[in-house]
């Protein structure tokens, strides 16, 4: 078994994907995207790289639910090889 506080850093993540909040600010996260992606839109090198920054975090936190899913597969296979 892996460890409790480790167990329950992932039901805790487990709990905020299962709410219609963090769907609902995946919504929002995607849809902006497609504006942030927009080079037309885009003033001068500068603001390209803050759109090219903000792309990365909303990448970061659309795909966090297979990240923290990854990572708590690991443990556990990593605990059950011990």
């Amino acid at each position: 078994m892996i460890d409790p506080e480790l167990e329950k850093y992932y039901n805790n993540y487990h709990d905020l994907f299962m709410s219609t909040g963090w769907k609902q600010l995946l919504e929002d996260l995607v849809g902006n995207a497609s504006v942030i992606n927009s080079v037309e839109a885009t003033k001068d090198s500068n603001d390209l790289y803050f759109r090219k920054g903000q792309l990365s975090i909303i990448a970061n936190l659309v795909n966090l639910e297979s990240q923290i899913t990854a990572a708590e597969e690991q443990a556990n296979e990593e605990d059950d090889a011990e």
